[in-house]
């Protein structure tokens, strides 16, 4: 398959692994890649030379390309990326922040620049700030996403139709059927994250991967905009977090219940009943842990069997 995302990326499939808090570590960075994708080390979980040393591993266990993602809301951005700049890595995926920021000194050390949006307008700025492509984030996501609530499938189109650079689609993606809708509406390629998150590289906890595949739909919702929209897995607290919106709480308030390590306590440390466990809508058509190589092969294997029934019937 070759496309403008292939083409940038230098990979065989136009398929993005998310890049994951608590999750996307270098092992699953590498066999994404390994497997004809483009993997993601998710930095937003991790210390700075924690970092370091999983990009060090990912380029000992790859000659594949592979990225960085890199939330702008993280408090030591400056030391991530002169790490970054220092192991030579060539791709960098900004969110949760302004693409202004960072993309002129990441693009002027030759590094490919993809940020996520969750808009039109969001969109708009990023191809301004001069990214290289932008990764349409839709409702259906979990982690962090837009407040705005725009689905996926509605994004697309509306994204593609104002954008001259390479459209990747985010957000209740996880078979090749899924990545079949999306590029037909007008992506380029799709990032994956929620699929990812059961694969047996992935670093997350096998209790939080148990819970993903025995979700059914309506077992997520989208909550705490008021501080960074995230789609949670209904647990015990989560249920906290709805009994005290009924009092109408303050940022502070949220804040407090929040507090620190919750991701990490629940996706990381397997807490089902007090860690935050977040994951996309999709988790209700997950139902098995497989070898990151097995899902992405799956993936296009579906997408080239329904894309050559789709057209072959028209």
């Amino acid at each position: 398959m070759i496309n403008k995302i292939t083409a940038l990326f230098k990979i065989k499939y136009p398929v993005v692994q998310g890049g994951m808090i608590w999750v996307s570590g270098w092992k699953l960075a590498s066999a994404v890649s390994n497997a004809g994708g483009l993997g993601l080390i998710g930095a937003g979980s991790m210390y700075p030379e924690v970092l370091r040393e999983h990009i060090q591993k990912c380029k000992k266990a790859t000659n594949k390309s592979f990225g960085v993602n890199v939330p702008m809301l993280y408090p030591d951005i400056e030391k991530i990326m002169d790490i970054i700049i220092e192991e030579g890595v060539k791709i960098v995926f900004t969110s949760a922040g302004n693409p202004k920021i960072w993309t002129s000194f990441l693009k002027e050390k030759g590094i490919i620049v993809v940020h996520v949006v969750s808009s039109v307008k969001f969109a708009l700025k990023a191809e301004a700030a001069g990214v290289d492509a932008v990764v349409c984030e839709g409702f259906e996501a979990g982690g962090h996403n837009g407040r705005e609530e725009t689905t996926t499938f509605t994004l697309i189109p509306m994204v593609k139709e104002q954008v001259g650079i390479p459209v990747l689609a985010a957000g209740g993606i996880a078979s090749g059927k899924g990545m079949l809708a999306a590029m037909v509406l007008g992506a380029d390629g799709v990032q994956i994250g929620s699929r990812f998150v059961a694969t047996e590289e992935s670093s997350a906890h096998q209790n939080f991967k148990n819970m993903i595949i025995d979700a059914k739909d309506g077992d997520t919702h989208l909550t705490l905009k008021e501080l960074a929209p995230v789609r949670l897995l209904k647990n015990k607290f989560y249920q906290e977090v709805q009994e005290l919106y009924q009092q109408n709480p303050s940022k502070d308030q949220l804040k407090e219940l929040l507090g620190r390590a919750r991701a990490k306590k629940g996706m990381f440390e397997g807490d089902l009943e007090d860690g935050e466990l977040e994951i996309g809508q999709i988790a209700g058509l997950i139902h098995n842990i497989k070898p990151a190589k097995i899902v992405l092969e799956e993936i296009i294997e579906e997408y080239n069997l329904s894309k050559e029934l789709v057209y072959s019937d028209l």
